[in-house]
């Protein structure tokens, strides 16, 4: 029995299915996800929203930079403080931690918003395509 090292051709549905770009869609590669309240998905499609809508998106940068900021605390929060509360490593441990985190979340904050605070439109509306995607 042969095997040919040829693939059959994608369907016009995956093909379709592949951003313009040529990347894969995220779904196609193994991902992380973290839940957040109701209040701060209310608030990260009202930016998103509103700064996609925006005839100057670069008008809502302040707004969209300090979403960002809460979504990555949210996520530092979910994915470490709450997972090292469950592990129950000892209150030192969990003070140090905390303040560690404290001041992550600080030099984090400064270089997004000093980063998200310099882009353009184009730039914008990337980052909350990029935002609208990890929601799915």
């Amino acid at each position: 029995m042969t095997t040919s090292s040829r693939r059959a051709p994608a369907s016009k549905t995956a093909r379709a299915a592949k951003p313009p770009s040529g990347q894969p869609l995220p779904d196609d590669k193994p991902f992380l996800r973290f839940h957040h309240s109701e209040a701060l998905r209310r608030k990260t499609l009202a930016v998103i929203g509103a700064t996609e809508q925006a005839a100057d998106p670069a008008a809502h940068r302040d707004v969209l930079a300090d979403l960002v900021v809460e979504l990555t605390n949210s996520g530092l929060d979910y994915y470490f403080t709450k997972q090292l509360k469950l592990a129950k490593p000892g209150f030192l441990v969990e003070q140090s931690a905390s303040l560690g985190m404290i001041g992550a979340q600080q030099v984090m904050g400064t270089v997004i918003r000093q980063v998200i605070g310099r882009m353009g439109g184009p730039q914008l509306l990337s980052v909350c395509g990029s935002i609208r995607q990890l929601m799915r």
